[in-house]
């Protein structure tokens, strides 16, 4: 039995790429019904399809919801190929669109899309969570994105939540506000940078000037790869839980850098062939990261690899890795990577590999946020768009101070040593009582 997941998208543009994708890796033609050959296709479709099978052939119906505050984007979807693919009744879209304004987003709207997302998961045997991809940036993906981790976490206390967050945004308003709430509310974020997306786009894949289809291109790579463990047959990591245990060693840093490989010019595919050390040495390299920071600064507290297609040997490659860069890895969490393989290879490659890594030098990322926050903040600039819709300076000062808590939560454990240092910390306490 498949155990289900809701996807929930305020980035439509993004959404959609993701969907095709899966609809490829699955066999699946744009209106849902079966064409492949291969029986582990449809094994765990269920994970993120419902199997419909009232009206002649068996169709896979996406789970999931399409939310924009102006209708521009989903009129496209539903227009363009994959109009025929999602449930009419899962779009939802308001009239005036957010401008970009985080408290726009807050609008009252927010119960009607909960309406959608409860009869999907009504429908589900085993729910195991929720996936929302959003941007930081606008209106809708950060506010009205934000607001609804909020009431998921109400109403499914027990589910998992885990968020794809394209980030920085231009507006470090919105991204700061969002921050501090994906902090509290959720459980899995998955970080993606416009920054590093360029930079794969034009130095990897020689793209002289990206446009939106090719980063979000790069980004469904990485969505798919990342759920390649819970959509298919492999050894570890079956479902979200499990990767939160094996990924996230203290609740509040949930914040993880994805990375691909191999990433490289669609001219030289005929010239590619890596063996399992560079594949994986490729995973960690600061270019195959979907964040711009850089690794080398900080440490790794944990990661996840999953490799796909007819890949040996990934134990002794991964445990090389580690044992060149000791320096890099915390001590003090014994068998900090772990792996998992899948014999599906994605669309078009032979062999692929994505990895999730807890690392310290996202505070990087953090930093350059809150200093540009910090600079608008300090002279009060654009917020009466915020507090004419209703919001409370108060809420600023605490989102700065969250974001300010974390990366000093980062760094403390980034210097953290081994055990003995803890105890010491113990036993100074225990005199002092």
């Amino acid at each position: 039995m498949s155990r289900e997941i809701i996807n929930v998208q305020a980035g439509n543009q993004v959404g959609e790429s993701f969907w095709k994708m899966l609809l490829a890796e699955h066999g699946l033609d744009e209106s849902g019904a079966y064409v492949g050959n291969d029986p582990l296709q449809t094994e765990r479709a269920g994970v993120y399809f419902t199997q419909v099978d009232s009206h002649g052939p068996t169709k896979y119906v996406p789970r999931s919801v399409q939310i924009d505050l102006e209708s521009g984007v989903c009129d496209h979807i539903r227009a363009g190929p994959l109009g025929r693919l999602f449930r009419p009744d899962t779009f939802f879209t308001g009239d005036s669109g957010a401008g970009n304004n985080w408290a726009k987003g807050w609008a009252e709207l927010i119960d009607s899309v909960l309406d959608i997302v409860r009869r999907q998961s009504e429908t589900c045997e085993a729910l195991q969570g929720f996936q929302i991809i959003h941007s930081l940036g606008g209106g809708t993906g950060a506010g009205l994105g934000s607001l609804l981790l909020s009431k998921l976490r109400e109403e499914y206390p027990d589910r998992m939540l885990q968020t794809f967050s394209i980030l920085p945004s231009p507006n470090p308003y919105n991204a700061l506000l969002s921050i501090h709430q994906l902090v509290d509310n959720c459980d899995l974020t998955i970080c993606i940078d416009n920054e590093a997306l360029y930079e794969i786009a034009v130095r990897t894949l020689k793209i002289k000037s990206p446009e939106f289809g090719d980063l979000n291109q790069i980004i469904s790579r990485v969505m798919c790869g990342v759920s390649t463990s819970l959509r298919f047959p492999g050894q570890l990591n079956g479902d979200l839980r499990k990767l939160g245990m094996n990924l996230i060693p203290f609740p509040r840093l949930h914040f993880l850098m994805p990375s691909y490989a191999p990433f490289y010019d669609p001219k030289a595919s005929a010239f590619q062939k890596l063996s399992v050390p560079e594949l994986t040495n490729l995973l960690f390299d600061r270019r195959s990261l979907l964040v711009a920071c850089d690794p080398r600064l900080g440490r790794y507290l944990t990661a996840a690899c999953i490799f796909r297609g007819k890949v040996s040997s990934i134990e002794t490659s991964v445990a090389q890795l580690q044992r060149k860069n000791s320096n890099l890895f915390v001590e003090w969490i014994p068998d900090n990577v772990s792996m998992s393989l899948c014999s599906m290879p994605p669309v078009g490659q032979a062999q692929a590999a994505v990895a999730l890594a807890n690392s310290t030098s996202m505070q990087e990322l953090f930093m350059r946020s809150l200093n540009q926050f910090s600079a608008m903040f300090k002279r009060r600039a654009f917020l009466h768009w915020y507090t004419g819709e209703g919001m409370d300076i108060m809420e600023f000062s605490e989102a700065e101070n969250n974001t300010r808590d974390l990366v000093a939560e980062y760094q403390q454990y980034q210097e953290a040593a081994v055990d003995d240092d803890f105890e010491e910390v113990v036993d100074g306490e225990d005199e002092a009582q």
